[in-house]
């Protein structure tokens, strides 16, 4: 094997092609696996028909179509016979026109900007042309629990809020910063009548509203016998109703997920007490605030704590 052969088959012999105008891959392939039989000039390459379909991968005819097209061109010819196989000589004085790779590079280039231009549309679709956005004043939205800082970065649509009655961070809380502040949405009951749940304005409702959650009276009951005063059972229920409609969330079960949030409410409530500056008197009364507001009610008379 001669590897100034196998080189010219490669990147300098004339590419063939096919009627239609496109490179004969097929013809260039056998022509690449003669040239490992060929010698540094070219000559004495006599591989049998069966070992090049062996190299190649195609069906004898392909071979033998390919050797034929590549006789035509004159890239190689004819130079006897070797034990009943034709002996090759490989043309290798024939050189690949230099216009070859200009035009290569034409395309890629082609291709470049064509791929430029089509990424250049597709941004020019998904652009909001200024007629159709709405400036709204600065003050009519802003929440004053929120705090937007001055370098003019957009609010992130969903924040961490923390409600200043429970002192425990609402799961996923949405904060809207792009429209007026709306009325709470209400919620239809099992039992129909009512305003229609989901927030005004709107042509749909969060699926809890869909699914008619309501709290009854038997899971009042339920909450007040489980964890008596330590719940909110009002205000857990309306952070439990606005956390699900925020994130548009499905349940197979509403009172199950209701009594969920409640328990964990407790929980927290519960972990609150053990590590925050809260004292319980004999009375019932909850004292909270600093220490030194602390220590003073415990210096009450005794009969405060009767």
């Amino acid at each position: 094997m001669s590897i100034e052969a196998v080189k010219w088959a490669m990147d300098d012999a004339p590419m063939l092609r096919t009627s239609s105008g496109k490179p004969d891959a097929t013809a260039r392939h056998v022509l690449q696996a003669l040239a490992e039989y060929a010698r540094k000039d070219g000559s004495n390459a006599h591989p049998s028909v069966i070992r090049l379909q062996y190299r190649t991968g195609y069906d004898r005819r392909t071979v033998q179509r390919a050797l034929r097209r590549l006789e035509d061109a004159k890239l190689i010819c004819r130079d006897g016979v070797v034990q009943d196989r034709t002996k090759w000589r490989l043309l290798v004085n024939l050189a690949r026109p230099a216009s070859d790779w200009d035009d290569l590079e034409r395309s890629e280039d082609a291709g470049r900007e064509a791929a430029a231009e089509r990424k250049r549309k597709s941004r020019a679709r998904h652009v909001t042309h200024s007629n159709d956005v709405t400036v709204t004043d600065s003050e009519a939205v802003t929440n004053p629990d929120v705090t937007h800082s001055e370098s003019g970065r957009h609010a992130l649509q969903m924040r961490d809020v923390t409600h200043f009655k429970s002192g425990r961070h609402a799961l996923s809380a949405a904060v809207t910063t792009n429209q007026l502040p709306e009325e709470p949405p209400t919620t239809r009951s099992n039992a129909g009548g009512g305003e229609p749940a989901g927030p005004r304005g709107l042509d749909f409702n969060a699926p809890i509203d869909d699914d008619g959650f309501a709290l009854n009276d038997a899971m009042r009951r339920w909450a007040t016998s489980t964890f008596g005063a330590a719940v909110d059972i009002d205000h857990e229920t309306e952070l439990f109703l606005s956390h699900h409609r925020a994130n548009g969330t499905r349940r197979h079960s509403w009172p199950d997920e209701w009594q969920k949030w409640i328990r964990r409410s407790a929980k927290w409530a519960s972990e609150r007490r053990t590590t925050s500056n809260v004292i319980q008197l004999p009375s019932g009364q909850t004292l909270t605030g600093t220490d030194a507001r602390v220590a003073g009610w415990l210096n009450l008379p005794s009969e405060e704590n009767q």
